[in-house]
């Protein structure tokens, strides 16, 4: 794209009528650029649009953003690009940026920060050299000028180019890299953050004004953070050096105050919280990396940072500062240096001014319960809020209790006490004690996993005895509106203590866990749900599950009918906590002809509805796997229901595909393949318009589909194999098989697609086939032999033995080259044998193996006595060896250039899973199938097959062979 007055003209106003209300021209200007991008110098030229300062400043922010996506899409080179920014391109992009950026307003200058921050993550520091001293250069002519919209400028950009040093691995280029921002980066940043301290100390004197202080402490925020990056891989030894100066104005941000800034607004408070949360993390990244070299400077922040959590306000505009701060306390709680929690009352005092206030609800808290219930469950049940005051003031103690536990125990055991004492003399009033005594309860608790599911554990209190004087009152409650969230708390523990609640009490409360399912609060009826969900997960010792189908079956249909209820309610409509009940629910009752019919049409209903926009990807997988344990259950329960079920499913499913939802293919497809497989052949007419869209390589494009579509064509071989003599079918699946295992990432399912063809169909039918089915095969392993793909050839080469005989399998591979099954047998099957895992595949493959050995002319001629030995070795260690000593697992690569165009990944139906077929059933034991095999055999010829044992197989297989016969009582003459 060439520069000049008309491309000026024409961007600017494409970029104008992006931002325009009317869609036509946004989408024609939105078109245009996304065409223009793919010229080269268009990157170029937008950013010298940027640089036009006669053009309007909405214009030139829209374009930055432009330019910043630009160069998110196409700077990193890649092969596959044919679009990519060029290098001429690139060297003036760099040349004019980091100018551009600095001259550029506040809004524009954050964007330009951005790109520069994309530009360095591939080129910086190899590709881009005098990067870092441009930006060097530029902050101290800036200092010099006390220029703090610039300064402010480069310390964000060095603040984004510098934060890899915090998520990277730690390689030997990783330190290559800091050590270079180190020795060029470290003293500009002492600098300016020491004459900045200076002039804040100015400026925070009498008179001073909040504007004067504003660009300072954002400024001495960022220097922090450029800190934190800089130090978090290990203390570089100019810090280390210089460690005195930092610490110093460190402590005084923490422990001064700036009227002048704090009073002057929210914002002027939040800037000063902003640096001391700054401070926080870096002096808590020293306790935890550097502690040796930071204890002389711990006692000082200790007392810092206890004094200025009992002056931050429970506003939430102070969360941040509050959070890091408790978190500095508890990484000192936890380290060598937790004597300093030891002193007389100084436990108490942490419980009263910081646990105990931090942990009671907030106005906050009550409006997110109320409005977002969402994300009030994903900080409160599923432990998204350690960056919340509750969790982590809960932590603090955590951390304490590690060294002082019998202290913790008892100050928090009698604060419990006192809050419910509290709570009894006014129920109304001090609803929040309780909530506070039951929160503290269940945070404190320690975790693990337990006879199969989750179990808690606590010394605060006796569990049952609170459960039945502090829980199950508020569970008993008549009214389930009145106080929501102390019911929810209460609903929360009870799941928390689930195994500790005796089988009676807790089968005492189902009635009324079905009852709060009706609650209109959507965080009560999604704990009522999550609490009967994990209340049936229970396992007593020996893995027995505790609730069986009898011990709701009288609670049924009504907890059906509620979680059904429950969502109909406002923002609760794709709850996926109450569908994962529903999902449990399905796969422990005893599902009735009463049950099964009013489940599908209500799940049938929810599908149609969510078909019309798929939002929520974990409401629509337990509702599938509620639609995949109800049609499994209830049609082995009553295969009279199977034709119900098709008929409430199919039209949903018709809807799927005709409307091209594509999240829910694979889905469909596992369903489909379902309903196939519990049909009795033949299977109904109304399943064949499904086989023909089957075959249509066009649905095959798109790569997440596949497993789901090989499953429903298995489920078709297997059910209908008759079906593929009309209109060339076989034909068209060998396609599909030819396609798929051409492709490393998709060979395992061309497998399983060619096995059931195999196992399915009789010889006379796929003998004319084989021929191509084994150049497909060889092709494919001459192009490219991985680990995987051995292990599956070996698996169908042993099936097709198994099912077809040696003699068909021999013949049919020589006919592609002559004497290409020996090849085979001595470069792939023999030395492959040892990778085979699972023990299916292990009884088929030594099954297969051991007819090669004992029925094969092949390995019986006289001539091929090391071949047979070199086998009958592979085989041994096979099936004496363990799979851990046998096996190198190859690494899994990903093969990126199949998943162009993906959209969305394969998820497997847990409860629509396909059922492992053992092809072999009549072999009880491989061994002793082998040592049998082998007794016949060498009763033939007398004293030659124990020669031959002597001569080829290694001695430690020898011995494992030996013992086999000895154990199965088949000895070898």
């Amino acid at each position: 794209m060439e520069w000049n007055q008309e491309t000026l003209q024409s961007l600017s106003q494409c970029f104008l009528n992006t931002l325009s209300p009317s869609p036509v021209p946004r989408r024609q200007a939105e078109a245009f650029l996304s065409s223009a991008s793919e010229q080269p110098n268009y990157g170029l030229a937008v950013l010298r649009l940027v640089a036009e300062p006669t053009v309007d400043d909405q214009i030139r922010q829209a374009a930055a953003v432009n330019f910043k996506n630009h160069l998110r899409l196409w700077w990193a080179p890649s092969p596959a690009d044919t679009t990519r920014i060029l290098d001429p391109e690139k060297d003036q992009i760099k040349s004019l940026i980091v100018p551009l950026m600095l001259s550029s307003s506040p809004r524009i200058q954050s964007q330009l920060s951005e790109a520069l921050a994309v530009i360095s993550k591939h080129d910086f520091p190899q590709s881009w050299p005098n990067l870092l001293p441009d930006l060097v250069s530029n902050l101290q002519k800036a200092s010099a000028s006390s220029d703090y919209t610039s300064i402010n400028g480069i310390l964000g950009t060095a603040n984004s180019i510098f934060k890899k040093f915090r998520y990277q691995y730690k390689t030997n280029d990783l330190l290559l890299d800091l050590k270079y921002c180190l020795d060029n980066f470290a003293k500009p940043l002492l600098d300016i953050f020491l004459k900045t301290a200076q002039l804040i100390d100015v400026a925070a004197g009498p008179g001073g004004a909040a504007e004067a202080l504003r660009p300072l402490f954002e400024s001495q925020r960022l220097c922090c953070r450029l800190f934190y990056s800089l130090n978090f891989q290990e203390l570089p030894e100019f810090f280390e050096d210089h460690m005195t100066e930092w610490m110093t104005e460190f402590q005084k941000y923490l422990t001064s105050s700036y009227p002048a800034l704090e009073s002057s607004g929210p914002d002027g408070l939040t800037l000063v919280d902003e640096l001391r949360s700054a401070v926080c993390e870096n002096i808590t990244l020293y306790m935890e990396k550097n502690e040796e070299e930071f204890q002389g400077y711990l006692n000082k922040f200790a007392t810092a940072v206890w004094s200025l959590l009992g002056e931050v306000a429970q506003s939430p505009s102070r969360d941040r500062l509050a959070i890091t701060a408790i978190k500095f306390l508890t990484t000192v709680s936890t380290s060598v240096h937790h004597t300093l929690f030891a002193g007389d009352g100084v436990i108490q005092q942490i419980c009263q001014t910081i646990v105990i206030p931090n942990v009671r609800l907030r106005e906050e808290d009550e409006e997110l319960f109320e409005m977002n219930y969402v994300e009030f469950i994903r900080r409160d049940m599923e432990g998204s809020d350690l960056d919340t005051r509750r969790r982590i003031a809960c932590e603090l103690f955590k951390g304490i209790a590690a060294n002082y536990k019998a202290q913790v125990t008892s100050i928090l055991s009698a604060q419990i006490q006192n809050l419910l004492s509290s709570f009894a003399t006014n129920p109304d009033a001090n609803w929040k004690d309780k909530d506070c005594a039951i929160y503290l309860v269940v945070s404190l608790a320690t975790k693990r996993a337990a006879g199969g599911s989750a179990s808690a554990t606590t010394d605060l209190i006796d569990v049952e005895r609170f459960f039945n004087t502090v829980i199950v009152p508020e569970l008993q409650s008549q009214s389930i509106k009145e106080f929501p969230m102390l019911k929810a708390g209460a609903l929360k523990f009870f799941t928390m203590f689930r195994n500790h609640i005796p089988k009676g009490v807790a089968l005492g409360l189902f009635p009324d866990l079905v009852r709060f399912l009706s609650s209109e609060s959507n965080v009560v009826h999604s704990y009522a749900a999550s609490c009967i969900e994990k209340l049936l997960l229970v396992k007593d010792e020996g893995g027995r599950v505790r609730y069986t189908s009898a011990d709701i079956s009288s609670v049924l249909l009504p907890l059906m009918n509620n979680l059904f209820a429950a969502l109909r309610f406002p923002e609760s409509e794709e709850n996926q906590y109450v569908m994962k009940c529903i999902m449990r629910v399905l796969g422990v009752a005893d599902i009735s002809q009463g049950v099964a019919a009013p489940s599908i049409a209500g799940l049938t209903s929810i599908l149609n509805e969510v078909c019309k926009n798929p939002k929520n990807p974990v409401f629509n997988h337990y509702l599938f796997e509620s639609v995949a344990v109800l049609v499994r259950r209830a049609s082995e329960r009553d295969p009279s229901l199977i034709s119900t079920f098709e008929a409430s499913l199919f039209p949903s499913l018709e809807m799927i595909l005709a409307n091209d939802v594509t999240e829910f293919f694979s889905y469909a497809f596992q369903l489909l393949a379902q309903l196939v497989e519990l049909n009795r052949p033949p299977i109904p007419a109304s399943y064949m318009p499904v086989f023909t869209i089957l075959l249509s390589p066009d649905l095959w494009n798109r790569s997440s589909n596949v497993p789901a579509l090989v499953r429903l064509l298995q489920a078709f071989l297997q059910k209908a194999p008759h079906e593929l003599n009309r209109e060339e079918r076989l034909s068209l699946v060998l396609g599909i098989f030819s396609r798929l295992v051409a492709s490393p990432s998709t060979e395992e399912q061309g497998f399983y697609v060619l096995n059931t063809v195999i196992e399915s169909l009789d010889y006379g039918v796929i003998a004319t086939y084989m021929v191509n089915i084994w150049h497909a095969l060889f092709t494919r392993l001459h192009k490219k032999r991985t680990v995987k793909f051995l292990k599956s050839l070996l698996i169908f080469m042993s099936l097709f033995l198994v099912k077809h005989g040696s003699v068909h399998l021999v013949d049919s591979m020589n006919a592609v080259q002559a004497g290409i099954f020996i090849m085979i047998l001595e470069q792939i099957w023999i030395p492959s044998l040892k990778l085979i895992t699972g023990s299916i595949e292990l009884k088929l493959t030594a099954v297969a193996s051991t007819k090669l050995l004992c029925e094969c002319p092949v390995l019986l001629d006289a001539t091929a006595a090391q071949r047979w030995g070199k086998m009958l070795d592979s085989i041994v260690i096979l099936l004496s060896r363990p799979e851990e000593d046998r096996v190198e697992e190859e690494p899994e690569v990903p093969d990126l250039a199949e998943n162009v165009g993906y959209t969305a990944a394969f998820v497997s139906l847990y409860n629509a899973g396909k059922k492992e077929e053992d092809p072999l059933k009549e072999v009880r034991d491989p061994k002793e199938f082998l040592v049998a095999s082998l007794a016949r055999l060498s009763a033939l010829s007398p004293g030659k097959y124990p020669q031959i044992i002597a001569e080829t197989l290694d001695a430690a297989n020898q011995n494992a062979l030996f013992q086999f016969c000895n154990s199965y009582n088949c000895p070898l003459v």
